[in-house]
């Protein structure tokens, strides 16, 4: 193996011959596999759409970032309250699955957002841009996002507590004491073990399993965002728009600092080259095929960077092995059912730590941001943007009021809590007179040292 790193041991993927290569992409596919199928699994969208669009995005966004950044892209949990805004919450009344393509068209707007982010970075560079979205804003709007969360999670899990509390445990084990590749996956594992025991214990109904084809298509034409744009119904499409393009104010910022922790990992300026604006580029032009299709959003995960620093094998193409594999998986319409009869239980209880986890990234954001929630402008901002997100989702005034279905009606267009707290949070953050405008976020400012150590 051949060392390319004067500091660390780090291999060259060619040195370790195509067999192991192939068990890495395998590694890298299982790393993001828990979370990304976890995502249609709670909105209701394809399994197999969402595979197929994990693979095809993450070849695309290596397209777009010359072939050189080891990224894999998987489902997004951040547009999880846009989906349910616009088309309810699975195995409720409220749920109506031919919504779903319309959130997909709302997806797909908020990824055109990349691209303007990416050609503002480009002309401007990224301390003028990122002060636009300041940590006061979008960290509520991260919190709220879990919050709002919180409720399907809870109500899965009564549906039979013991089948989740298996899933928290394993969860919980595996991530404080698990080691190497068992700390990397624990919400893949406690989604098996729950799951199992569950089929055990006769909760998991095997007929669709053994009823589906074992080859098929990933996905169907009427499911698809871009079916949607053909109705004619401009008022949905609208509505899912508004409701869903604001979140993308979160996950830019999230795909930002993803860049910089992979950057970190491999030792390589990815923020300079192939740069940060081709990377969003990439991410957004991910999300808007896989959302034209009937996919999730898709976003740069974590997990793998995780398994980046656990071999210390960098190599893209490794990770283009595991896209290839993810899409393979899609073409499996069995696969796709035995994903289908998970249990709600199960669902419910990695569900419950999952949203938690996302309000918890909202904390940090203010934490590491040192925002000052004594000050009375930005308690102020805080306060606001976290009611207002809240109070609006589960406010309702009846059907024939403008408050209803955790949105506010002007006419036949819908605009959700999330969104109004985003424009209301950023309107407030400009207007406000602010002690520290001048003092860059704490995301800034890695980006910043990145590029500085990096370059050294």
């Amino acid at each position: 193996m051949a060392k390319i790193s004067t500091n660390e041991a780090v291999y060259d993927a060619r040195q370790l011959g195509k067999g192991r290569m192939l068990v890495l992409g395998f590694q890298h596919m299982f790393a993001m596999f828990g979370a990304t199928i976890l995502v249609p699994t709670i909105t209701g969208l394809s399994v197999s759409a969402t595979l197929l669009f994990a693979g095809l995005g993450t070849l695309l966004f290596h397209w777009f970032t010359k072939m050189k950044v080891p990224a894999f892209l998987g489902s997004s949990f951040a547009f999880l309250a846009g989906y349910m805004a616009v088309a309810g919450i699975p195995g409720t009344e409220s749920f109506n699955p031919e919504m779903l393509p319309y959130a997909c068209v709302g997806v797909a707007a908020a990824g055109l957002l990349y691209f303007i982010l990416a050609m503002c970075i480009k002309a401007f560079g990224v301390r003028r841009v990122m002060r636009l979205f300041p940590p006061v804003v979008t960290g509520p709007i991260i919190i709220s996002i879990g919050l709002i969360l919180a409720s399907t999670a809870v109500e899965s899990i009564m549906r039979c507590w013991w089948v989740a509390l298996i899933a928290i445990l394993v969860v919980i084990v595996c991530n404080i004491w698990g080691k190497g590749m068992i700390k990397i996956i624990p919400i893949l594992l406690g989604v098996l073990v729950s799951y199992i025991v569950a089929a055990i214990a006769g909760q998991v109904d095997g007929t669709a399993i053994r009823d589906a084809a074992w080859i098929g298509l990933p996905f169907q034409w009427q499911d698809t965002g871009i079916h949607a744009m053909t109705s004619g119904n401009w008022s949905l499409l609208a509505t899912a728009i508004i409701a869903i393009v604001p979140i993308a104010l979160a996950t830019m910022i999230e795909h930002i600092g993803d860049i910089c922790a992979i950057s970190s990992t491999c030792n390589r300026n990815y923020l300079e080259d192939p740069g940060l604006h081709r990377t969003l580029m990439g991410d957004g032009a991910a999300t808007i095929l896989a959302s034209l299709f009937g996919a999730p959003a898709n976003t740069t995960y974590g997990e793998n960077t995780g398994v980046l620093n656990l071999t210390r094998v960098f190599d893209p193409r490794v990770i283009r092995i595991a896209a290839v594999i993810a899409i393979l998986f899609s073409f499996s319409p069995k696969f796709a059912a035995l994903i289908g009869c998970m249990p709600a239980a199960t669902i419910g209880g990695v569900s419950l730590i999952l949203y938690g986890m996302i309000s918890s990234v909202g904390i940090r954001s203010l934490v590491e941001n040192k925002v000052d929630l004594t000050d009375s402008r930005n308690l102020i901002i805080t306060a606001l943007t976290i009611t207002l997100a809240i109070g609006i989702k589960y406010g309702n005034l009846g059907q024939d009021s403008f408050l209803h279905d955790g949105a506010i009606y002007f006419g036949d267009i819908a605009i959700s809590g999330l969104a109004i707290a985003a424009i209301v949070g950023i309107l407030a953050a400009v207007i406000l007179p602010s002690k520290d405008k001048e003092k860059d976020s704490a995301l800034v400012q890695e980006v910043e040292k990145e590029e500085k150590e990096l370059k050294a």
